[in-house]
Parts: structure tokens; C-alpha cells; sequence
């Protein structure tokens, strides 16, 4: 028997990076769809979505973790402590970091945090909007600050330097049965994915610092006798400003948001499906453990 090509390879890849540095855009490209929230504000990404990928016979499993930051809520500091976490426990580290924002405070930060990891890689994103002589300072810079394995010129968003990155990344994956199946996919609930998909829209709409003080809970899916999908959401705000903000006059902003976010579920699915979103004032949500829980977070006191 054979046994030449039959030993599989299968890691965790921790995506880390300052907010808005592509971390999202870059897992959404890698996977061919919608995995995490893409939006212009920061702090979108709330929990470690798992998203598997294969390359050749080498499974990348990658976790995006939470753009890191100053936290000052409870929540905020849940999702800090979700990227560190992931950090750790990771077989390889992918920095992601903004080419045209260069190395900033928070970048000489986060490489304090993660410099001693074995397998250490940098993407330098949206290099395509930048001069490639200034690209040069960058990165004899950065080949100061770490021992890292390679540094990557890359954009997210036009899917440039993207497959050299993942060979490399396979190439240090250890030896390993696969932990999912050999096939790409997310590791997110359906449940979850649905909320992650309404709260994207919510982000794109309303555009004060209302998200994030905002939850999206997926409450029940039901299909009815022609495969029609009923999903019910309930929406949770602070208080009773917020929800008028969220409904908006007559309920046009509502409706803006559950159309957008209907059109998303169908196109992912293939599926038709009725949206079904309800916003409910529940000042105290944030301090509540079950609604971290949900999202995948640890609830710390």
C-alpha cells in the first residue's frame, strides 16, 4: 500500500490588525463570500469566525479576530480578549496592516504582542494605492521589528498576492488529520451568520456610533411547505432614541435594512426567505452573559 500521499496537514491562522485594515475583505476574498462584516466603520468584526480553506491537501483554518483597540466597555474588552486568545492558540499569525497608513503606534503595538510567535507573517494591504518606492521604507521597518517568516504585498479587495500568501501560510501548517471536513466552509452557526449579515446592513445605514450599541439576534428559522424561509430577528437597543433612529420616519429606515439584508441571505443561500425584524429597547443587553454567549464571546465581569 501506498502511503506516500496520504499524511494531511491542518492549522489555525489567526488574522490580526488595526480596525479597517482589510482583515474582513481579505478572509470575504479568500472564501469567495460573505464571512465577516465588511463596513467602514471600526470594531465590526465581533467574533473569531472560523473559515476553512484548502489548499492542495494543507487545510488553513482561519479565525478573524476583532480589529484590536483601546477597549472601555465590557464588550469592548470581550473582544479584545477574543483576539488575544486567538493569538495563542493559533499555528500561524497574519498581520494585516494598511500600506497606505504605514506603521502606525497601534501596528508597533500589536507586533509587541505577537513578535515571539513562531510562525509570524505580515500582509501589507491595498498596495495598489500607494507608490512602490514608498512600499520600501515599510517593509526595512518592519524586517526590524520582527522575525517574520515573510512579508506579503497584497490587495484584499482586487485578490492581488493573495494565492502566493496562502501557499506560504499552508507550507507551515503541521502535520495533522484534518479538523473539518477537506472542503471549504464556515464554521459559524447559521444563526449567528443570519444576525452577522442584519448587522452589517445596520453598520452601512445608520451612521452614528448607534451599531455599536446594538444587538442582532437571530430568534428562530422557519421554512414553510414551499422551502420559504421565515427568519425572525430581534433587533435590542438602549433605549428609546435609538430604536427611533433604527425604525426612522414611517419605518423607511427599517425597511431599508431588511430589504438589504433579505437580498444578502437569498443571494448566499440560494434560498427565498421573508426578514422578519423587530427592535426592542433592552437598556442593560450588553451586561447580559447570554448575549455574549451567542456571539461567541466570553462574558468577563
Amino acid at each position: 500500500m501506498n502511503t506516500q500521499n496520504t499524511q494531511t496537514y491542518s492549522g489555525f491562522v489567526a488574522i490580526v490588525g488595526p480596525t479597517n485594515a482589510g482583515k474582513s475583505t481579505l478572509l470575504n476574498q479568500i472564501m469567495g463570500r460573505k464571512v465577516s462584516i465588511v463596513s467602514h466603520k471600526v470594531q465590526t468584526t465581533r467574533t473569531n469566525l472560523r473559515a476553512v480553506k484548502m489548499v492542495g491537501t494543507r487545510q488553513l483554518i482561519f479565525v478573524d479576530t476583532p480589529g484590536v483597540f483601546v477597549p472601555k466597555r465590557r464588550l469592548d474588552r470581550a473582544m479584545v480578549g477574543a483576539a488575544m486568545t486567538a493569538i495563542s492558540d493559533a499555528d500561524a499569525v497574519l498581520l494585516i496592516m494598511d500600506a497606505q497608513k504605514g506603521i502606525t503606534q497601534t501596528i508597533r503595538d500589536l507586533v509587541e504582542k505577537i513578535h515571539g510567535h513562531k510562525n509570524l507573517f505580515v500582509a501589507l494591504n491595498k498596495v495598489d494605492a500607494i507608490k512602490k518606492q514608498d512600499l520600501l521604507p515599510i517593509v526595512a521597518e518592519l524586517s526590524q521589528m520582527a522575525d517574520w517568516r515573510e512579508i506579503f504585498m497584497i490587495s484584499a479587495l482586487k485578490n492581488d498576492g493573495v494565492d502566493g500568501m496562502l501557499d506560504a501560510l499552508a507550507a507551515v501548517m503541521p502535520a495533522s488529520p484534518y479538523m473539518f471536513d477537506a472542503s471549504d466552509a464556515v464554521d459559524v452557526p447559521d444563526n449567528l451568520y443570519l444576525s452577522e449579515l442584519t448587522r452589517e446592513k445596520i453598520y452601512k445605514y445608520i451612521h452614528q456610533e448607534l451599531p455599536y450599541h446594538i444587538n442582532v439576534l437571530t430568534e428562530r428559522v422557519d421554512v414553510d411547505a414551499d422551502g420559504v424561509l421565515d427568519i425572525y430577528q430581534k433587533i435590542a437597543v438602549q433605549n428609546d432614541a435609538h430604536k427611533k433612529i433604527v425604525i426612522g420616519r414611517g419605518g423607511e429606515q427599517l425597511k431599508q435594512i431588511g430589504t438589504a439584508a433579505r437580498h444578502d441571505i437569498q443571494d448566499q443561500w440560494g434560498v427565498n426567505a421573508r426578514l422578519h425584524l423587530f427592535v426592542r429597547v433592552e437598556p442593560d443587553w450588553e451586561n447580559k452573559a447570554e448575549n455574549y454567549e451567542d456571539q461567541g464571546l466570553e462574558f468577563t465581569k
